[in-house]
């Protein structure tokens, strides 16, 4: 049980800084393979159901590999303009339009990223410097971190409290955490990994804390349109006074089914979005030309992001409906592909150690929540992936019954 989940096969790690030569040392030198890899790949040895990594194990809409297709056949194969293909940050700025009441000029606010984790990189970059504080609310996406730490800047680690009522931010050691020093501060709605969404009350709150102040924000919204029970989802895009200091991220690999592609976007206004662009433009330049033509075309109808909410919500009541029969306490779920659950009744093992003995002897693969803290965290708690086909998430609960 005391394998190391960071270093699965349990050999010498090539990246251990205390090995390799002073000369090769990165700016990382303490970061290994991440969480995600080492479950799948656990995953993989035992022939577990994967409820890990997050992604699906469906296709996407033919439609939409039908106009990736045709904008390649039709000669879209070269570079595009740096910031991203016009017709598709005209579609980004319509949506968000409609959706939040928000305009950006798709011409100068918009950018096109390789990825949502390259536009929160990217972000970063840009806006941090040397010496600055992001406050950064825990558990949190494994890369904001190292993200900061490579802009030279000290993550100021606040954790979220979590309750009969699941996972809330106490905002006020968020106000607490501010110092002349914080430069930003990142959320993210609906939050990776605990399933939870701002709502109107920590928005208020989050207003209250920058008021007056020149921090920025980052906002990772990669689930924006997976948010269940008829809540709203609070982007930081419907504020004015936050959208005027933010960087907005979202992801187009979550919202159609292709995780793959590592296509998102960054929406903030003008004077941000231009540092932004420095960056991007000697990070990668440019992203995918046919895929951007592809998705422009395949925004034209929204009734893909429209119907995500009851799509997703139809699988997390069937993966939770087919655990209440088990030991597990489920945590609340109002958004993301991802539930959270209490195994403290069936299981004293670190939550380490239990995600390994449930893929290793149950036969399905989860993710210890610890693992999205920068310090050790025991609370008893792994996250399931439910964005599966039915009868994959059918396999996992015959599975899990045994427990």
């Amino acid at each position: 049980m005391n394998r190391d989940l960071r270093n699965p096969s349990g050999a010498a790690k090539a990246d251990n800084a205390d090995h390799a030569p002073k000369q090769l040392q990165s700016r990382l030198p303490k970061v290994g393979t991440t969480i995600f890899t080492v479950m799948s790949t656990l995953a993989s040895e035992k022939s577990a159901v994967n409820l890990g990594q997050g992604f699906p194990d469906f296709d996407c809409d033919p439609a939409l590999v039908d106009a990736v297709s045709n904008a390649m056949k039709s000669g879209f194969n070269q570079y595009p303009p740096m910031p991203g293909v016009p017709a598709l940050r005209q579609a980004i700025a319509g949506k968000i339009a409609k959706l939040y009441g928000h305009s950006y000029d798709p011409a100068t606010e918009i950018t096109v990223t390789a990825g949502a984790t390259q536009g929160i990189l990217t972000a970063i970059m840009c806006a941090v410097h040397p010496g600055d504080e992001v406050i950064v609310i825990e558990p949190a996406y494994d890369s904001y971190v190292p993200a900061i730490e490579l802009a030279g800047g000290q993550p100021v680690l606040v954790q979220m409290t979590l309750g009969a009522d699941g996972y809330t931010i106490p905002w006020d050691r968020i106000a607490a955490a501010v110092s002349p020093r914080t430069r930003m501060i990142m959320v993210n709605s609906p939050h990776n990994p605990t399933g939870s969404v701002l709502t109107a009350a920590d928005i208020e709150a989050l207003k209250n804390i920058v008021r007056g102040t020149e921090i920025l924000i980052l906002s990772d919204e990669v689930y924006e349109h997976m948010v269940f029970d008829g809540i709203r989802h609070e982007s930081i895009c419907r504020h004015p006074e936050l959208a005027a200091r933010a960087f907005v991220v979202s992801s187009f690999g979550k919202t159609y089914h292709v995780t793959g592609w590592k296509i998102g976007y960054v929406a903030a206004p003008a004077a941000l979005s231009a540092e932004f662009r420095k960056v991007h433009q000697y990070n990668i330049f440019t992203v995918n030309t046919p895929v951007q033509h592809g998705i422009a075309q395949y925004m034209q109808n929204p009734a893909p992001y429209l119907d995500l909410p009851a799509f997703y919500q139809r699988k997390r009541d069937l993966f939770r409906d087919g655990l209440k029969n088990t030991r597990f306490k489920l945590l609340p779920a109002d958004g993301t592909y991802f539930l959270c659950v209490d195994y403290s009744a069936i299981s004293s093992l670190s939550e380490a150690d239990f995600a390994i003995w449930l893929t290793s002897e149950i036969g399905v693969a989860a993710i210890p929540v610890s693992a999205f803290y920068q310090s050790p965290r025991e609370s008893g708690i792994v996250r399931f992936c439910f964005a599966k086909q039915d009868q994959t998430l059918q396999q996992a609960l015959q599975r899990l019954a045994k427990i």
